[in-house]
């Protein structure tokens, strides 16, 4: 039978279960990657298990996010993660080696291999051939712990590709931005999209890496595209081409969906504040004037981008009133510039050249002013994440970003008169792995540090057979962890603190949220009411563990995000589905909710008949789990059934 490259690698790591949509698999990972945000809480999870050593072929602990170092915090989960990476096996890769999705694309990832990653964009890792998923802390505590990846298996969707982009004022970024114009930050739920068709062969590695990392606000499980030709190249340029493999759709692989796209058609797009799916052609908003560009982030941060921005920079300077921003992706784009002489045409053009991390696009530095118009080539542009509220945050390719950065309004790349050098793939990358520490052969006289602000791992009590509680809060459509749990500088460094970050749960969207909620935990805690799409973006766990923290009983939406619903369940937080639009509607703010029989139903229909107390009313709403998602939330999460079983 003919098989696609999913089919093919879901297989090749089948543990049980299998690859029909809707079926729960259970899969055998080859990769696992954390990063400072979330790692912190991973290792502790990990550490918490009672595991001596990891139990997958490769793990990996990076530093890109919580780079700041304003106090003693940030620094202290830094030791911590290394010192956990030493004692339990894992690589470390230090602070200033790069963003962990740019950094493994180039030192690790490799095709035909299953990796997940504590970060909602390692699908990343999809341009080079492998399955790449995003997962919470905890999921990947115990995959590291050596229990298997379960997951319902998604709908795999071919994206077919014909054509070739209109270059060099096109990209990758483009692409992706079409088909988020089309699809919606929800068109890629329960999906995995598949790239094919003639025209990949057009495409390089790092633009195929762009394409899959914006997978991730499609709302997909993941993004993939063949291995090729193109594949190995860029192996053999990093020096690992005893890693390549061959992998493609065999002839008449079936498909859930296909979707075609011609890349001849694709103009240079621009996301509008405030949601990546938002997208226009530039042609549309031009001549808005600019105040601040930023150029980097995992999505748009290769070598190649960077230089072609190097290339229109230079012989210019940026008017007075733009603030441009530069974070080269990794270590090995970095020196590769310096050594180039590119970093000096970027300063010589005004440029401020940041650290090789997350930066502005977690919103860690680089707020942009009251009311300002920023344009990131960034992933996100979700309303505060940049750090400014009433902030303008637009999203384009990274060559269109040095064009607005260079003329100071939104301009088409095309129409605004600049020069740009044909920019070709090198045929070596500069390795040098100094800021890689391998793990250790012997371990027994590693101690892990742990600083001040370093708290244990909250844990759940088992579920409750009747849930009687509040609606703390009722929200509409699309609510981001960004919301739910803020990132930037003033909160990121509670990361490993769950106490002291619950206390900023809701904050952008309602600062008495935390208060009420911590009023209501010794009456039977609380319940939020969402809309479409709940929980949306990031991987971050803390947009569970949080709530959680301060009683959090349930979540009642009217969809879920993926990544979002199975942390709530790993925490032990009951997340249940409206069976009908209009009980979502007539549910208010403060109502008394009382959900009965829980254990019961879970273990049969999952048909809950909830009262609201209030108002004197009985409405229905499903839960949906597989059988291992009953077990979770049955004993309280993912963490007590891992370590009693």
């Amino acid at each position: 039978m003919a098989k696609n490259i999913v089919q093919k690698i879901f297989e090749a790591h089948k543990v049980h279960g299998d690859t029909a949509p809707g079926s729960p698999i259970g899969l055998h990972v080859d990769q696992v990657y954390t990063q400072d945000a979330t790692g912190t809480m991973a290792w502790l999870e990990f550490e918490a298990i009672g595991i001596d050593r990891v139990k997958v072929p490769l793990a990996v602990s990076y530093v890109d996010h919580n780079m700041l170092q304003s106090n003693f915090m940030n620094a202290d989960d830094h030791q911590f993660l290394q010192t956990a990476a030493a004692k339990f096996g894992a690589y470390f890769s230090k602070p200033g080696n790069g963003i962990c999705h740019q950094v493994h694309l180039e030192r690790f990832a490799a095709p035909g291999k299953i990796a997940l990653g504590t970060d909602s964009h390692t699908p990343t890792g999809g341009g080079m051939g492998m399955i790449a998923i995003g997962v919470g802390g905890l999921e990947a505590a115990t995959v590291m712990a050596g229990a298997p990846l379960e997951i319902t298996m998604p709908k795999v969707v071919q994206v077919k590709l014909k054509g070739k982009l209109q270059r060099p004022w096109v990209t990758a970024m483009d692409v992706i931005l079409t088909l988020l114009k089309m699809l919606t930050v929800k068109g890629g739920v329960g999906k995995i999209m598949e790239y094919g068709g003639p025209g990949v062969k057009g495409l390089n590695v790092t633009e195929r890496a762009t394409i899959t990392n914006m997978g991730a606000e499609l709302g997909a499980t993941t993004s993939i595209f063949p291995s090729d030709k193109k594949t190995l190249a860029f192996l053999r340029a990093e020096g690992r081409e005893q890693e390549w493999v061959e992998l493609a759709a065999d002839k008449g692989a079936e498909y859930a969906e296909v979707i075609v796209l011609d890349l001849s058609a694709v103009e240079p797009m621009i996301a509008q504040p405030h949601s990546p799916d938002n997208v226009v052609p530039i042609r549309e908003v031009a001549g808005k004037r600019v105040n601040q560009v930023c150029i980097g982030s995992c999505t748009n941060s290769s070598y190649q981008a960077m230089r072609a921005v190097a290339s229109i920079l230079k012989g210019h300077t940026v008017p007075e009133w733009v603030n441009l921003l530069i974070n080269p992706g990794s270590k090995q784009v970095y020196q590769m510039l310096a050594q180039k002489g590119l970093t000096a045409d970027m300063i010589a053009s005004g440029a401020r050249i940041l650290e090789a991390s997350c930066g502005p696009c977690i919103g860690m530095g680089a707020a942009p002013g009251t009311g300002h118009i920023s344009i990131r080539s960034y992933n996100r542009n979700f309303l505060g994440r940049s750090g400014t509220k009433d902030a303008s945050v637009y999203l384009t390719n990274p060559i269109a970003c040095a064009a607005m950065a260079v003329k100071g309004e939104i301009v088409d790349p095309r129409d605004a008169g600049l020069s740009l050098d044909k920019i070709k793939d090198p045929e070596k990358f500069l390795v040098n792995d100094n800021l890689i520490i391998p793990p250790k052969a012997d371990t027994k006289d590693i101690r892990v540090l742990k600083g001040p602000n370093i708290k244990e791992v909250p844990v759940k009590e088992p579920l409750r057979n009747s849930i009687e509680a509040e609606v703390l809060l009722k929200l509409g459509d699309n609510i981001t962890t960004d919301d739910i749990m803020p990132a930037g500088s003033k909160v990121l460094p509670f990361r490993s603190n769950i106490p002291a970050i619950s206390e900023f749960v809701f904050e952008n969207i309602d600062k008495t949220f935390s208060g009420r909620a911590q009023a209501a935990k010794p009456q039977g805690g609380g319940i939020v009411i969402g809309g479409e799409n709940y929980g949306q973006g990031s991987s971050r766990e803390h947009a569970a563990i949080a709530p959680m923290y301060l009683g959090l009983q349930a979540v009642i939406a009217k969809s879920f995000a993926r990544i979002h619903r199975a942390n709530l369940i790993n925490f032990g937080v009951l997340p249940l589905l409206f069976k009908s639009g209009g009980d979502y509607a007539r549910i208010e703010q403060g109502d008394r909710l009382a959900i009965r029989n829980i254990l019961e139903t879970i273990k049969g229909d999952q048909n809950f008949r909830i009262d609201n107390l209030t108002k004197g009313y009985t409405f229905e709403a499903a839960s949906g789990l597989n059988d291992r998602e009953r077990e979770l939330l049955l004993k309280g999460g993912l963490l007590p059934h891992t370590k009693n079983g």
